[in-house]
């Protein structure tokens, strides 16, 4: 039976990484739980997101993953380490991607960073981009209003785009060409964020790199799937499943219609 790659986050964001997985490794199985009962994550300890990281990846082990990919910013940066301890596969996060595609990318060698008030606060993001180049200039953002739209399926409204002008007033007084999404909700916002911040600004989603590297890493260990089979991916969601599918299938579109899905409520809360 092919081994699928495990895909977790707070809710609905890590779909954004999953939707760039489908496209790249069309062959590869997914099962996703997003944790939507409990999201968001941003305001909560770091203690309190280990715990409920451990919980779904203990949920997700029965599917026998080949890797598990952690596409939550806020629980990468404070549960990556104690997950691959606990393992024996590998497990990726989403921060080293998206601070690689930004030192590619960047000119003017000022980045902003815009992520939940846990993200921000651990300083990943800082720390991953300076150990790629110690020159470069980091200017960080929380933006705790983000995640509530998009869980929502708030992605364009007045409300939205005032919320979204206001989050980042104070990041449009800096020299920065590139913006990272710090988070993986950010990017059904895109197109507002970039209304805001103008063109001059590159805005950074990790997903297209995070896929590039379980790519990377799959085919390095020879575990990339073979053969011409469709594979039925798996959803899960701890919470209201009609908001959550309804999300999934705006924001996935061609994948989902080109792959099974089976949904699934799981007893994990």
């Amino acid at each position: 039976m092919q081994q699928p790659i495990a895909i977790l986050d707070s809710g609905v964001g890590g779909l954004t990484v999953a939707k760039e997985v489908m496209r790249q490794l069309p062959r590869e199985k997914i099962v996703y739980f997003g944790d939507t009962a409990r999201t968001p994550y941003g305001p909560r300890s770091s203690e309190e997101i280990i715990r409920f990281t451990r919980e779904i990846v203990d949920y997700l082990i029965q599917f026998n993953p080949k890797m598990i990919v952690i596409a939550c910013n806020t629980a990468t940066a404070a549960g990556l380490e104690d997950i691959r301890s606990r393992v024996e596969i590998p497990v990726i996060g989403v921060i080293n991607p998206g601070a690689r595609a930004a030192i590619r990318l960047t000119v003017t060698g000022c980045v902003g960073v815009i992520g939940t008030e846990g993200t921000i606060k651990s300083k990943a993001y800082d720390q991953a981009l300076k150990a790629l180049s110690p020159e470069i200039t980091v200017i960080s953002e929380a933006c705790p209003r983000f995640v509530p739209l998009v869980e929502k399926g708030n992605f364009r409204s007045r409300e939205t785009y005032e919320t979204v002008q206001s989050s980042l007033v104070h990041l449009q007084g800096y020299p920065m060409d590139t913006l990272i999404l710090g988070c993986t909700h950010y990017p059904f916002l895109t197109e507002t964020i970039s209304e805001v911040m103008g063109q001059g600004v590159t805005l950074i989603s990790s997903a297209d790199e995070t896929a590039r590297e379980i790519s990377a890493i799959l085919d390095k260990k020879g575990s990339l799937s073979q053969g011409d089979s469709i594979p039925v991916h798996q959803f899960f969601c701890s919470g209201d499943t009609r908001i959550f599918q309804l999300i999934t299938h705006q924001w996935l579109g061609k994948q989902i219609q080109l792959s099974p899905v089976v949904w699934q409520i799981p007893t994990i809360v």
